[in-house]
């Protein structure tokens, strides 16, 4: 229950982070800039880079916690991650089986065929 909920808050601050950084204003064309034109006039001269700069801060200090918590949980989860564990080992090992008995009558040792066949 725990595991797939930081799951879930993870994948939305991933989103978050990735949007926080596209909206920032580079040195070129952005896709700030296709939001009504300019990105700067929208929050004043200064306000959209201390804005999206403290929140891509915020939301990449949540992106690590969230990153270590998945980390700790999944470690701390008993389950069997190869066909290999899971598979219980014997300790005891059987001696192999010793051939059967060959009958004087059908086996030759030479290898030859018999000349009563023939």
């Amino acid at each position: 229950m725990l595991y797939t909920l930081i799951v879930i808050v993870h994948v939305f601050i991933c989103f978050l982070m990735i949007g926080a950084i596209l909206l920032q204003s580079g040195k070129g064309a952005e896709i700030g800039a296709a939001f009504g034109g300019s990105s700067q006039t929208v929050f004043g001269s200064r306000g959209p880079a201390n804005f999206l700069s403290k929140l891509t801060v915020v939301v990449a200090a949540v992106f690590m916690v969230t990153s270590l918590s998945l980390a700790i949980l999944a470690k701390q989860r008993n389950f069997s991650s190869t066909v290999i564990d899971m598979q219980p080992k014997s300790e005891s090992t059987a001696p192999p089986a010793t051939p059967p008995a060959q009958s004087s009558g059908d086996s030759h040792p030479s290898g030859e065929p018999s000349a009563a066949g023939h």
